[in-house]
């Protein structure tokens, strides 16, 4: 497998992770790859091979090839036909909706083709673009000068969504909404509203996605094997909350997760 990231310029660092791309040669016997949410939402461009995603034990859809995956809040199976190429841009939480006119809330969990997002032309021209680039750094230029063209000035995200997800991040998802509020309690509802909305999960499940991240990091770099203190060094309340929490996203315990062979990619994505 070759997993690479690349660094957004300064005008996007601020709504973009990171730009990664994927290369994986084809397999006879290609196993299929949990996919464990990550908090995030990614626009991906499948240059390779398609790749299935299952929707159950037996039954797939093939991912479109130019797509935008939305927060995922449970794991999921996917599965390459053959050579894996693909190139995505890693948003932000808040950083996708500064690019779109329209509610990012009924995105979760499932992928939605590009077009619906910018129309069928301007879409159809951008994936062309992207598959006609020979490298990754033109693919860049291509995306960043897309996306800086959609930037709307005019569309900000809602202080009080960004300073949410700001403390969460700062906290590894670990603070509460009545923390990040103080008094002003009165906001919650609003809070909850523009969050969905917005992000298109609530504050509670993303600070969960965000936590977990700590705690595999923490697992897969192997800072320590001993469960209990991974779960206080990610803020869980003790073990058992730690692992109710990583079998609701994974769908199996910690100690199953490593050398698990439907883990490999996830593994790589975040260690």
């Amino acid at each position: 497998m070759n997993y690479q990231t690349f660094q957004p310029n300064s005008d996007l660092e601020s709504l973009i992770s990171c730009y990664w791309t994927l290369e994986v040669p084809a397999e006879s016997d290609a196993q299929k790859q949990r996919i464990i949410p990550d908090g995030t939402i990614e626009m991906a461009f499948i240059l390779g091979e398609d790749i299935k995603r299952y929707t159950s034990e037996d039954e797939f859809i093939i991912q479109p090839r130019a797509m935008v995956l939305g927060h995922t809040i449970e794991p999921f199976y996917i599965e390459p036909t053959g050579f894996v190429n693909t190139f995505a841009i890693r948003f932000y939480p808040y950083g996708f909706s500064n690019f779109v006119n329209m509610p990012i809330k009924n995105l979760a969990n499932k992928e939605t083709p590009i077009e619906l997002f910018f129309g069928e032309k301007i879409a159809n021209d951008l994936e062309r673009k992207i598959i006609e680039a020979t490298n990754s750094s033109e693919r860049i230029e291509i995306i960043e000068n897309f996306l800086l063209d959609k930037l709307n000035e005019k569309t900000t995200i809602d202080n009080i969504v960004k300073t949410t997800i700001d403390a969460l991040l700062a906290t590894n998802g670990s603070a509460s909404i009545k923390t990040i509020l103080k008094e002003d309690l009165s906001k919650r509802r609003q809070l909850e509203r523009n969050f969905k909305k917005q992000i298109g999960v609530s504050p509670k499940q993303l600070g969960k996605v965000i936590r977990l991240q700590t705690a595999l990091k923490l697992l897969l770099n192997k800072k320590t094997e001993n469960l209990t203190d991974i779960a206080y060094e990610s803020e869980y309340f003790d073990q058992a909350h730690f692992i109710k929490d990583f079998k609701e996203f994974t769908g199996i315990n910690p100690k199953e997760f490593l050398g698990n062979e439907n883990m490999i990619l996830s593994t790589l994505f975040y260690k």
